[in-house]
């Protein structure tokens, strides 16, 4: 009922994590063995969380995409793949913390961090974005004064961005600690997650 405390399980976060990941376009199959599942079918039925004609619309845009790529996406996850997908969440740390592109996306900003809003800030790095700033506050200054108008334009962008994340790293250390629980444990001679088969 409306008003109604809503009670999550840990599931309830499983399904949604990878239902979520299969519509940003994590290909299904390196989803199933992200949940160690031993059929596509269960993996694709998280999206029984959504109403029943988006379900509809979800499975008709798969059966169209089996048509024009019959096989590619819906095998067996090959080692060279899941070591690509586990190394793109390496490639995404950066000096200031992380970046939140989605999985197989390049940079668009050419690796300008402090500009990009996908950054997500680590609050241990203030003292470096801090220096960053008063650099930028400096470099304003000097390009003010030589009449480089292009670049204080430039610089201005740049120090609003991080004055804008040095504020979300300020929030950011003030929440409750969370609990990093890292990627699944999948064992190389069973090849099966942690997690149990259909889950």
């Amino acid at each position: 009922m409306a008003g109604d405390p809503l009670e999550w399980r840990p599931h309830d976060f499983r399904r949604i994590f990878v239902t979520d990941a299969i519509r940003s376009g994590l290909p299904p199959h390196i989803a199933a063995k992200i949940c160690g599942h031993a059929a596509l079918d269960t993996t694709m039925g998280y999206a029984a969380i959504y109403p029943e004609d988006v379900i509809s619309h979800h499975r008709a845009f798969i059966a169209r995409r089996r048509t024009e790529r019959p096989s590619e996406e819906y095998r067996e996850l090959t080692a060279t793949e899941w070591d690509e997908f586990l190394a793109h969440f390496e490639l995404r740390k950066v000096a200031l913390g992380t970046c939140g592109r989605d999985y197989a996306t390049p940079c668009q900003h050419e690796n300008a961090c402090v500009r990009c809003p996908l950054l997500l800030v680590d609050p241990a790095q203030m003292p470096r974005l801090q220096e960053i700033h008063t650099n930028l506050i400096d470099r304003l200054q000097e390009a003010k004064v030589q009449g480089w108008l292009g670049e204080v334009a430039a610089i201005e962008t740049t120090l609003a961005a991080a004055a804008q994340k040095l504020q979300a790293m300020r929030e950011r250390a003030t929440q409750p600690s969370t609990v990093h629980l890292g990627m699944p444990d999948f064992r190389r001679d069973t090849g099966r997650s942690s997690a149990k088969p259909g889950e």
